[in-house]
């Protein structure tokens, strides 16, 4: 077998666009020959696919899969809605979902799992982008278990079995029944997915996010001109609403908003005769935080009608 010096791997990456594990890959199976290596890449809709991966992919569906006390969620991004409807794109979705459960919500390990096609999750992506002809990637995964209780899921705007807009996962520690944990569960799930809460509690809390609150709060109350100590009780006050809203457990519960979502717990904690601890929960929406890109289209057909000079 030749040797697959660096340089030689940069040749074939300045010459046809594709990353460097690709081109590694591609030269050591055509035993380091440019020309081969460059029409193995183009079969497996390799170079295709990297064209597109600079391509904004803000649309897509966020995939879910559990066994057992265990679960997971991915994100799995598109360029446009329209792909989150095809078939082929689901059921990439649904086996993504799978490998990212199976390695703990690990992305990185999932992307090398072997895919139904008998490649990897990675390439059968790569495969599908040449075939759809939009960039797709997997953005995130995540995974929650117990070792005994339930790992409850709720699936907003659901586009197929597993998987929808919104997906939430709630973890709960628990002696008590299972059906009625899991229902449990399941509407502490659904508050997530209305809520956004920022953490379970607030020892979880980023305290780089409580801290640049607390300065935006001073400042606010600092324009009343009221003394250091006035001021020093207002944010108090203000930084405890800040956490009723942002907390999940001190946030008011959607389905009864006279009692918190830990109160809620709590309840029915009572009610099982067992206590029911709160692990943890993991809310995925699509697109969340990806700068989008937008058009004019008013702007773009009167271009075209505007006549030319």
């Amino acid at each position: 077998m030749a040797e697959i010096s660096a340089a030689l791997v940069k040749q074939l990456r300045d010459k046809t666009g594709a990353g460097m594990m690709d081109a590694k890959k591609a030269l050591v199976e055509n035993n380091g020959d440019i020309e081969a290596a460059g029409d193995w890449l183009r079969e497996k809709g390799i170079l295709k696919a990297a064209k597109k991966a600079d391509r904004i992919a803000a649309e897509g569906l966020v995939g879910l899969a559990s066994s057992g006390t265990s679960a997971a969620l991915v994100e799995v991004n598109s360029e446009t809605d329209f792909v989150g409807k095809n078939a082929e794109f689901q059921a990439a979705v649904r086996e993504v979902a799978s490998a990212a459960l199976a390695n703990g919500g690990d992305a990185a390990k999932a992307l090398h799992a072997t895919s139904s096609q008998g490649n990897t999750i990675g390439e059968m992506l790569v495969g599908l982008v040449a075939k759809i002809g939009e960039n797709m990637t997997l953005r995130r995964a995540d995974a929650l278990s117990v070792s005994d209780g339930v790992v409850a899921s709720y699936l907003h705007n659901v586009a197929a079995d597993g998987m929808g807009k919104i997906g939430v996962l709630v973890a709960l520690e628990s002696t008590g029944d299972k059906a009625r944990l899991m229902d449990l569960g399941r509407k502490v799930a659904m508050h997530v997915a209305s809520a956004k809460p920022l953490a379970a509690t607030t020892a979880e809390l980023d305290p780089a996010v409580v801290e640049k609150e607390k300065q935006i709060l001073t400042a606010q109350a600092s324009e009343s001109g009221k003394p250091a100590n006035v001021i020093e009780k207002m944010v108090e006050g203000r930084i405890r609403k800040f956490y009723q809203e942002s907390v999940l457990v001190e946030q008011a519960f959607v389905m009864d908003p006279d009692v918190t979502v830990g109160g809620f717990i709590e309840k029915h904690a009572q009610e099982f005769g067992t206590p029911v601890k709160l692990k943890g929960f993991i809310r995925y929406e699509v697109g969340e935080g990806i700068e989008k890109a937008t058009s004019d289209f008013a702007a773009e057909v009167a271009s075209f009608a505007k006549p030319k000079a």
